[in-house]
């Protein structure tokens, strides 16, 4: 999906530079309907992706918009739709660097709405709840995801919560949001489209989706 988002959404880009913290993973400068951008592969897990998001900030972003998969914890929700994280269960270890401990974290102070109408205009279904975010992806156990089902999270993924805390403690803008694959709401995992090549075009523009996010919010 990366690549497409280069190739096929942007008018042109460009590499632009590194991250500093050892992953070599480039950074590019691209166009999308004229607004410059800064685009980048996040990497999995939150002590990685929290770093690449301080590099990033290090480097002058201000405001990073980040989009990926989710499992979901409610078989209802159909594969491939938004889901747009109001609060995370921290159950990962990175965040508790950047905010004082606490079970609940708030993401998306600002520009839901905004994403919202968004979503209305271009017709795409999507659910507004609280994420359940893990570092440990072998022990998300049925019993477990029962209990987080009942504390009200609707998905799984495994970096939501601290992005957050490092967004609050650099005090830079960011707006995260996931579109659903996997399954955990079943007597077993169901994959869907997780890591296949099933739903290429409705990725795609899901991939879109943030480039004209990136539109909607003003420069900081």
């Amino acid at each position: 999906m990366y690549r497409e988002l280069l190739v096929n959404i942007c008018e042109e880009s460009a590499e632009a530079a590194f991250f500093i913290s050892g992953m070599s993973r480039p950074v590019h400068t691209a166009y999308y309907k004229g607004k410059k951008l800064a685009l980048y592969l996040s990497p999995v897990g939150a002590p990685a992706c929290a770093a690449a998001l301080e590099d990033v900030y290090a480097m002058g972003v201000q405001t990073v918009i980040l989009f990926g998969t989710c499992g979901v914890l409610d078989r209802t929700i159909p594969d491939g739709s938004v889901i747009i994280p109001d609060s995370a269960l921290r159950d990962e270890g990175t965040s508790y660097h950047y905010a004082p401990p606490s079970d609940i974290i708030q993401v998306n102070p600002d520009y839901t709405e905004a994403f919202r109408d968004l979503l209305d205009q271009k017709g795409i279904p999507h659910r507004t709840g609280r994420v359940w975010t893990t570092d440990a992806v072998y022990r998300e156990t049925r019993d477990k995801m029962k209990r987080r089902k009942n504390q009200g999270c609707l998905c799984v993924d495994m970096e939501c919560s601290a992005l957050a805390a490092v967004s609050q403690f650099r005090n830079r803008g960011l707006f995260q949001f996931f579109y659903a694959a996997d399954n955990l709401d079943a007597d077993s995992w169901e994959a869907r489209s997780l890591s296949s090549g099933k739903n290429r075009s409705r990725k795609a523009k899901i991939a879109e989706l943030a480039a004209e996010m990136a539109l909607l919010i003003p420069e900081r």
